[in-house]
């Protein structure tokens, strides 16, 4: 599989998809057999605790009445508690960086937040890719400074979250592409990147590129004001569900149900309700950040 080509097309096709209407919605169905494979000590808790935060539409985000968290991780979420027949509980961190934490010390059986797969995250975490993303690079809407390009970013302020890879992404052009190194504004929450680059505050931010396609389209929340460069198209890549390495009966009961999402059609519908068809995975995997491009 040539992941590089495969992502890079899907990413191009995303910026002018249209979707089909949000009415076109799964309709999934409890499964014994999947809730066989679950660990015990679930199955007597008859809950699974999930961690997200819930701010990259139309990934995971919060609802208008900004109490119930929607978007496709929400949606797979509620598939699985389903298909197995235990609750699946979603809770919001709020910032990106408490995930991985989070999950080693067990205060969260698993996480599903568009976080990206690498070598360095699947050294402390398995990893089940859910879609493919990349990066693109947002600024404010009418682009006022010119920027096309990462190396544009040289000599400028540009605010990214902590803990995250567009950080990663942005301190290393900086260090490897840049005579005027970037000013590096690494802040806890993502609305608030968002609201430094709306403000003038920062010139820019690197972001998840479906969030920022969709952000321009719809012009939601704190993207309200800002526009995806989509002619930019960086780190191409996974959004993965993370479980703790020593949580292997979990992972593997999660890997089959999402096949089954696969197999059944489910899978496409919540991509395309949620204008991401292009990005699908083909089939459920695990720890597969050594196919990547960028490692």
């Amino acid at each position: 599989m040539n992941v590089n080509k495969g992502i890079a097309a899907a990413l191009l096709l995303l910026s002018g998809f249209a979707g089909l209407p949000k009415g076109a919605v799964a309709e999934v169905v409890f499964d014994q057999a999947l809730q066989d494979k679950l660990p015990k000590s679930v199955r007597d808790a008859g809950k699974v605790t999930v961690a997200t935060t819930a701010y990259t539409p139309p990934i995971v985000f919060m609802g208008p009445d900004n109490t119930e968290i929607i978007g496709l991780d929400a949606d797979i979420i509620n598939a699985f508690s389903v298909m197995f027949g235990v609750k699946f509980e979603i809770a919001d961190l709020g910032n990106f960086a408490a995930l991985i934490p989070a999950l080693k010390a067990k205060r969260f059986d698993m996480s599903i937040s568009g976080m990206g797969a690498t070598l360095e995250r699947e050294k402390q975490l398995d990893m089940i890719p859910y879609m493919y993303d990349g990066k693109t690079i947002m600024v404010q809407k009418g682009n006022p400074l010119g920027i096309k390009t990462m190396e544009d970013l040289c000599g400028q302020k540009v605010a990214v979250g902590v803990g995250t890879a567009q950080e990663a992404l942005v301190k290393k052009t900086s260090d490897t592409k840049c005579k005027t190194p970037i000013e590096v504004l690494s802040i806890p929450k993502q609305p608030e990147v968002l609201i430094a680059v709306r403000t003038g505050r920062a010139a820019a931010t690197v972001g998840g590129y479906a969030t920022g396609v969709y952000t321009t389209k719809h012009q939601i929340q704190n993207g309200v004001g800002l526009e995806a460069l989509p002619e930019v198209r960086q780190d191409v890549g996974y959004n993965t569900i993370a479980l703790a390495k020593d949580n292997s009966e979990l992972r593997d009961a999660v890997m089959a149900a999402f096949q089954k999402l696969i197999d059944s059609g489910d899978y496409a519908k919540m991509l395309a309700k949620w204008e991401l068809a292009p990005l699908a995975i083909e089939n459920a995997r695990l720890n597969d950040a050594s196919n990547l491009p960028n490692n």
